[in-house]
């Protein structure tokens, strides 16, 4: 069985310019990076009419380690609604360096259902992430030798809550202590380092209109607080233009293709967690003015990626998502039914009866923002029969429709039925979407609201740091922006554990940090990590170019 990287490396692309022609992209709009990938210039975004696309989102029930391939499920339906006569475009997030290195693996998808040039697209890529980390660095310098220059705004060191970023999982970085070594050497405080896609500065990236925006957003990222308690923004170190011209570039859309010659839009990458969890914001307007039906994945299951792309990104930016494809597996059904573990590939429909809540509790979440979901059953060989069936009637009975998708091993051709299923959602023209809640509202209500209709929570509990976190942010002005959770993501719980549809449960908070410049607040609820490590054998150790200068190893 050939593996992701060596069906990639076959694959026969088309010039790039032969995939903005499909899509009415001129050769002057595009700003070419060799021969199959490109950056599509803003101008051409900005000057086309709002175009005519219509949204549909990805999002999947809650994950398990046995995967759900939201992304491979994304560039099928893509692929699949070409082959059914529909314009799609494919808009996902661009790859981090350290979940490539490490143990996830890339974000290209998989199988059949892949964009390309796919080992391009998860190292190097055309640069962004790079750029967005020397930007978030060029910050971290400026406010370190701001404090070194004699601290003119009373920066309390104790209280700078801006940490530094590198596109690498390297859990030695995540609490250091920086400017030892003498005077001349800075102002010691303690510190740290995110991976970039946990930084503010890739969540701004994300969400930006046009590079006016963006520097405004960057110029308004809080740094931490000075003596009297009063917030200091990054506008005060005045280097938000030049963080601006660092990211001038990089903000133009990626245009790459799919293997099947699907247009698709690779830009941006935030966490699903600490962020939004969605491409951005420039490539959903570009799908939106280039294509008729526009694919677009969001992060993790619909009680985290689903409600951040509908309450935070499609609020921001005036989205009108019109249907939703929710992701389900068999694998991951057995796992929240109880099933073992060790025994995924034998054949267990009590389990994945088992399972059943958790996707029914999916589907009441989208249909909770106005939209009806269609499901689709990422399909393994080594599913049997009678557990498709005993999703398929669980979707019958919940009145909601399904359709395999196989692209992994049958590319396009494996999600046709999906791909007529979605365009059928689409017809019936029903989606009538709303955001969860009145981002007017307090803090602590739009918490309530996500915590009791969107994970099945009885309640909020709030420690004596959030509370005070909570009053200090509605002081300082951010009391009416979206709530970001930051939660587990493997149960609609905060309790990692819990899996299935949990009940009787309650929500944590354990504190309120401010991401202003991307315009919302983030409730952390247990544990996050911001900087992951290695794993004992990282993929890396098995990534290498061969003599033929192919690569190997990469998934």
């Amino acid at each position: 069985m050939l593996t992701d990287v060596q069906i990639a490396e076959a694959a026969t692309p088309r010039p790039i310019k032969e995939i903005g022609e499909k899509i009415g992209l001129g050769i002057e709009e595009l700003v070419p990076y060799g021969h199959y990938k490109a950056k599509v210039s803003p101008e051409s975004i900005f000057g086309r009419e709002p175009g005519s696309g219509r949204l549909v989102l990805v999002t999947g029930i809650t994950p398990t380690a046995a995967g759900e391939g939201k992304t491979t499920v994304s560039v099928g339906l893509a692929d699949g609604l070409r082959r059914v006569g529909a314009n799609s475009v494919l808009c996902i997030r661009e790859p981090s360096l350290g979940p490539v290195f490490g143990v996830k693996g890339g974000a290209a998808g998989g199988g059949y259902s892949q964009v390309i040039p796919m080992a391009d697209i998860n190292l190097h890529f055309t640069g962004d992430l790079h750029a967005i980390t020397s930007a978030h660095a060029l910050l971290s310098a400026a406010l370190d030798n701001h404090l070194q220059q004699g601290n003119g705004l009373g920066i309390d060191p104790r209280q700078i809550t801006w940490r530094r970023a590198v596109d690498m999982n390297d859990r030695a970085l995540r609490n250091i202590v920086v400017g030892l070594g003498g005077r001349i050497n800075g102002v010691p405080r303690e510190d740290g380092f995110m991976i970039t896609a946990a930084s503010e500065v890739m969540a701004i990236f994300c969400l930006a209109a046009s590079l006016e925006d963006l520097e405004e957003r960057l110029s308004s990222i809080i740094l931490g607080y000075d003596y009297g308690g009063e917030p200091v923004r990054a506008r005060e170190l005045k280097v938000a233009g030049a963080m601006t011209l660092l990211l001038r570039e990089a903000i133009g859309p990626n245009l790459v293709q799919t293997l099947e010659g699907t247009p698709a839009f690779v830009h941006g990458g935030p966490f699903a967690n600490i962020a939004h969890g969605c491409n951005s914001l420039m490539a959903t307007r570009a799908g939106l003015a280039f294509g008729d039906v526009v694919i677009t994945e969001a992060g993790f299951g619909s009680d985290l990626g689903a409600e951040k792309f509908f309450d935070i990104k499609c609020r921001i930016g005036g989205l009108n998502p019109e249907a939703t494809v929710l992701v389900a597996t068999i694998r991951a059904l057995k796992l929240h039914g109880g099933g073992d573990r060790t025994a995924l590939s034998t054949p267990d429909p009590d389990a994945v009866r088992g399972g059943l809540a958790n996707l029914g509790a999916h589907v009441e979440n989208i249909r909770g923002f106005g939209i009806e979901p269609v499901v689709a059953i990422n399909v393994f060989g080594t599913d049997s029969d009678e557990e498709i069936e005993a999703v398929a009637e669980a979707c019958e009975e919940l009145g909601v429709p399904w359709a395999r998708s196989d692209g992994h091993a049958q590319g396009g051709a494996g999600c046709e039925d999906l791909a007529r299923a979605v365009l059928a959602a689409l017809d019936e023209g029903g989606a009538a979407f709303k955001p969860k809640y009145d981002a007017e509202a307090s803090i602590r209500d739009k918490i309530e609201a996500i915590a009791r209709k969107v994970y099945g929570a009885d309640g909020v509990d709030y420690t004596a740091r959030a509370t005070k976190d909570i009053g200090q942010l509605e002081a300082a002005g951010l009391g009416n922006t979206p709530v970001c959770i930051a939660k587990t993501p493997n149960s609609l719980s905060d309790d990692p554990a819990r899996l299935g549809r949990p009940t009787g449960f309650r929500i944590t908070v354990q504190d309120v940090r401010p991401s202003a410049g991307a315009g919302f607040v983030v409730a952390r609820a247990g544990t996050v990590m911001t900087m992951p490590g290695l794993p004992r054998v990282p993929a890396a150790e098995g990534i290498r170019i061969v003599e033929d200068g192919s690569v190997v190893g990469l998934f």
